[in-house]
């Protein structure tokens, strides 16, 4: 009798297992984050002093973070790459301001990391704020720098809606997205599929339209670890600024800071 009872109980959890099946862990979410202008000292509230940038690094390295390639993370947000290593992070950079080559570079070079810059064409060369052609060959040949799209211009597209009408605005969005792509592949005889929305701005047409344009992924600047669970079109960032320092800094790639839902633009 006893043993009869044994049995039913093993039956009895089997059979309960077998209705409630254990829930596989959810996906490991990747901090991406997005700097913009270096330098020795505070000029806007998009720097991000060279000071606090290396202590980051140092951050990084000391507490086992693997800097990984923006590639690697969209490989396997796309199903086609595995998971990324534990504590891994992304590191980009928009809009190929000029200190990414004075005050980004040695840094990059001296640990030996990946980054993503996404660049918009127009300003390349011509603005006195923004990298030389040279200039983003020379980062290129580093084999540490990938460059990807931030659009032709940096448009708003959120405002561009509102005063052209809709097949002006169409066609400003397949410029935008189209020629920054063929621009950059020209020049530098790469594939670039992957965009960062200027301002953060993206909604389902903008999606579409980047997908029809040839891009695989976007990025936006929502405060929370990328995921396959997100939209491949609307992955978010952590905006990176002087006022993180490292302790901020370590409580966005530790995953701490989390923002709840797409941004209103």
């Amino acid at each position: 009798m006893k043993r009869f009872a044994v049995v039913f109980v093993i039956f009895l959890a089997v059979a309960m297992c077998s209705q409630f099946p254990v829930q596989a862990a959810e996906p490991p979410g990747v901090p991406v984050l997005c700097y913009h202008r270096f330098g020795p000292r505070f000029a806007d509230s998009m720097t991000t002093t060279t000071p606090v940038f290396e202590a980051q690094l140092k951050w990084l390295q000391e507490n086992g973070y693997t800097v990984i390639p923006l590639r690697t993370l969209v490989d396997y947000l796309l199903g086609q790459g595995p998971p990324p290593p534990p504590k891994a992070v992304v590191i980009t950079a928009d809009d190929a301001h000029k200190t990414v080559y004075t005050d980004m570079l040695p840094l990059v070079k001296k640990y030996n990391i990946p980054v993503t810059i996404f660049v918009y064409p127009s300003a390349v060369s011509r603005a006195d704020y923004v990298m030389t052609w040279e200039q983003l060959k020379e980062l290129q040949d580093t084999g540490l720098f990938d460059l990807q799209s931030h659009t032709f211009w940096h448009p708003n597209f959120k405002k561009e809606k509102k005063k052209l009408k809709p097949e002006e605005y169409q066609k400003l969005v397949h410029d935008q997205l189209t020629k920054s792509k063929a621009s950059l592949e020209r020049r530098f005889g790469k594939t670039v599929d992957i965009l960062a929305w200027p301002f953060g701005i993206y909604d389902e047409e903008l999606e579409q339209a980047a997908a029809k344009a040839g891009y695989v992924a976007a990025f936006s600047i929502e405060r929370r670890l990328a995921n396959p669970s997100e939209r491949i079109m609307a992955q978010p960032r952590y905006i990176i600024t002087e006022v993180d320092k490292v302790k901020g800094f370590a409580a966005m790639v530790s995953g701490q800071v989390i923002e709840k839902g797409p941004r209103t633009y």
